[in-house]
């Protein structure tokens, strides 16, 4: 693509949150963009001011002005973001649709083109669901509470933990480390021997999960250099890097 039919695009950037993949997604691609940053606020939530840029005000959006085009055209929620802009400029992340001889039909599918399907929905649908919920679980057994109640509120919140939520995570942390251990053609991502969209939807969740010592090298330990692999890609770090570069403060991994 010639850099007159390039699009303007700009990252509305929030301060811990999914932000951050979307640069990532931008430096595998090799585009330009630029950054406009939002902080949360006292209370941890997104600033209003993000809501002019799109009514719901969540993170991260996208705009992308095509060449030629007088309006920007903004794009909202992490997976459609990484469909649009890998479908438009960035094939090399979309795994081959279908087997040779068997284009168009049903079950032809590869196997990497049918997990990276997958993966892309798995991030947000299945997995993300359990780490919020033990989130809140826990932001209610340790905040603030009157003496009386704290023992009914720890009760409570402990109970949906250990019989709920800690056997639902588990599951999923040892569904990823089959999968890995099984990748197609013994390759080192969720689908094949090359990094895909779905990949890079992934370390959000996993980084937060790994942080919070949820998995760990003795129990997962396929997962664990996963999730160092992509955090060492060429292309996360100048993410990063371009993070600090625009904000001046040193990047935290979501932890």
């Amino acid at each position: 693509m010639s850099d007159q039919a390039k699009p303007k695009i700009t990252v509305y950037w929030l301060d811990r949150s999914r932000a951050q993949r979307i640069l990532w997604l931008l430096e595998e691609l090799k585009l330009d963009y630029e950054i406009k940053v939002f902080k949360r606020d006292k209370d941890n939530l997104a600033p209003p001011e993000l809501k002019k840029i799109h009514p719901l005000g969540k993170a991260p959006i996208v705009g992308v002005t095509a060449s030629g085009a007088e309006k920007e055209m903004i794009l909202a929620e992490s997976a459609y973001i990484v469909e649009y802009l890998t479908g438009h400029l960035g094939q090399w992340l979309i795994p081959k649709q279908y087997a040779e001889g068997k284009e168009g039909q049903i079950g032809g599918e590869t196997e990497e083109y049918r997990r990276y399907r997958y993966f892309m929905h798995y991030s947000e649908g299945s997995l993300m669901p359990f780490l919020v919920m033990s989130l809140v679980m826990n932001a209610i057994r340790d905040g603030p509470q009157p003496f009386f109640v704290r023992p009914i509120t720890r009760a409570i919140t402990n109970r949906v933990q250990s019989t709920f939520l800690a056997q639902n995570v588990k599951a999923n942390f040892d569904f990823l480390e089959q999968q890995l251990e099984t990748s197609p053609s013994g390759g080192e991502f969720l689908c094949g021997k090359e990094l895909t969209g779905a990949d890079i939807l992934m370390i959000f969740p996993l980084e937060a999960a790994h942080g919070a010592g949820l998995f760990n090298s003795e129990t997962h330990p396929k997962l664990v250099a996963y999730v160092k692999r992509l955090q060492e890609r060429e292309a996360s770090l100048k993410a990063e890097k371009r993070i600090e570069e625009t904000t001046g403060e040193k990047y935290q991994r979501i932890t």
